[in-house]
């Protein structure tokens, strides 16, 4: 079997899987339904291991579909950084969606099971179509696949601060869509190419002719996907949406779908447009001022927050901040920085709302001034919640330290050390909304019981996803260079593409 049309069976297997789950699926959600959801998962992760140990080996690829030029036909590009997030997203996916079988029995009706997964299916099918398609329209048709089953997977628990979180987010995308398609028609009308190698391999001539198309466009451009990705301060639709979902849902959005849209964002400025004329118009400056901005105001607001999902939907927005911010720097080092803590926040804040979900499941609590001893209850979800806070934080020996290490050697490098200065303040921070909650739930008494430890009453399929993703941050932090060596074979060919 040739390895080059795997991308291609993954997609197949997950928009097949979204069709068929309606069909099979009966009044009840059985456990054949269960065990195809999790054997069409299987086959999709080993094709895509398969597939990134192709490119590893043999190089970056382009598949173009029925053979048509380049120039008019529909193209992926699968290179080590787009076969690595398919990975990434099939596997942090893969955990949610096991540890969600269980926890979507307290979060929606039993005829809705069906719809939410088939709702689950496109939105992974999307995402891996967004990563791997290098063309611009197909960019925007994932895109808007993408934006339709968040709000789906936002607005299913049929409840009235779900239906007024999904229409916000319903509009706000909406704004952000017409703003990319805007952007691309204007990018086309100067280039005559949707095609990325295409656009590309002619911007440079096209923008001594009309640069302010290139600037207008690339300004609808980056503005839509920024709204898409909830950039400070176009953020507003995201703590809504974020905490009133069911919690795998929120595990998905904040792990994965935003990180989806931030890569989408280098891919229009680093692989299209080209770092010379990206600079030259200062994009790269103003994308650090938000990222700053985003790092400091996020920890804020989420300093301010009572709901313990609240709390780390506003924690997300920090986190893209320091992103942008590797983004902005506009250099491999910094690129790289951006790439690796796309990765490590994704297995984050996993682990945070997967271990918040958990709380609320067995606890039905959700206000963080009722968790005093809690670590006591529930000693494994408060084990790994904490890992992971200590990650946000920036403590050693867990992924997130590694990322700002990362960040803060790139922003040393090019000597602008006020951004170091916002990395720690931004640290401390998220130290100061982190540390309280461990404090209270493994040193403060509960007021209903005393301090006695036992284990978690929670189901094995909860608990299994919620240890899995934490010692991969644990792993992550001790032995970085296991994703950095796919980020840095990536990242040059990334940064030069089409040059």
């Amino acid at each position: 079997m040739n390895v080059i049309h795997f991308p291609v069976y993954i997609m197949l297997i997950l928009l097949a899987t979204a069709v068929l789950i309606p069909l099979i699926a009966s009044k009840r959600f059985k456990s054949s339904v269960k065990e195809f959801i999790m054997g069409a998962f299987v086959v999709s992760w080993l094709l895509s291991f398969t597939t990134l140990r192709h490119v590893m080996s043999n190089g970056a690829y382009t598949y173009s579909f029925g053979n048509w030029s380049q120039k008019i036909g529909i193209q992926f590009l699968v290179d080590e950084f787009s076969s690595f997030m398919t990975l990434i997203i099939l596997t942090v996916a893969f955990l949610v969606i096991i540890y969600s079988l269980k926890d979507m029995e307290h979060e929606i009706k039993d005829y809705q099971f069906s719809s939410y997964y088939t709702l689950i299916f496109l939105l992974l099918f999307s995402m891996v179509g967004l990563t791997i398609t290098n063309d611009m329209f197909n960019m925007y048709v994932f895109m808007e696949i993408l934006s339709i089953t968040s709000c789906g997977i936002i607005s299913i628990k049929h409840k009235k601060e779900n239906f007024l979180a999904a229409m916000r987010y319903l509009i706000l995308s909406a704004i952000g869509s017409l703003s990319v398609l805007l952007g691309i028609a204007l990018l086309y009308m100067v280039t005559g190419h949707l095609n990325m190698f295409e656009v590309s391999n002619v911007i440079s001539q096209v923008w001594q002719s009309y640069p302010t198309n290139i600037l207008v466009s690339l300004g609808f451009m980056v503005s839509g996907f920024a709204i898409k990705a909830a950039v400070f301060p176009l953020h507003i639709w995201l703590p809504d949406a974020h905490s009133s979902a069911p919690t795998p849902s929120s595990a998905l959005l904040s792990g994965l779908v935003v990180k989806v849209y931030i890569f989408a964002v280098a891919k229009i400025l680093y692989r299209i447009i080209g770092v010379e004329i990206v600079d030259a118009l200062g994009i790269p400056t103003y994308l650090t001022y938000f990222a700053a901005l985003g790092m400091i105001m996020g920890s804020v607001f989420a300093i301010g927050q009572k709901d313990i999902k609240r709390m780390l939907a506003y924690s997300s927005v920090a986190q893209i901040g320091y992103i942008f911010m590797g983004l902005g720097l506009a250099t491999v080092q910094g690129f790289s920085a951006a790439l690796f803590h796309i990765v490590s926040h994704a297995l984050l804040k996993t682990a945070l709302f997967l271990s918040a979900g958990a709380i609320i499941y067995q606890k039905d609590k959700r206000d963080l001034r009722e968790l005093n001893g809690i670590g006591y209850e529930m000693p494994i979800t408060m084990m790994v919640f904490t890992i992971a806070a200590f990650g946000m934080i920036g403590i050693p020996g867990i992924n997130g330290f590694m990322s700002k290490i990362y960040l803060s050697l790139a922003v040393i490098d090019v000597k602008k050390y006020v951004y170091l200065l916002i990395i720690l303040i931004s640290s401390f921070l998220n130290a100061m909304y982190y540390l309280p909650i461990i404090i209270s739930a493994f040193l403060k008494e509960s007021e209903d019981r005393k301090n006695i430890m036992v284990m978690d009453k929670l189901p094995k399929t909860m608990i299994y996803p919620m240890v899995i993703v934490a010692l991969g941050c644990i792993l992550m932090g001790f032995f970085p260079q296991i994703i950095m060596n796919v980020i840095e074979r990536a990242v040059p060919s990334f940064l030069l593409i089409g040059k």
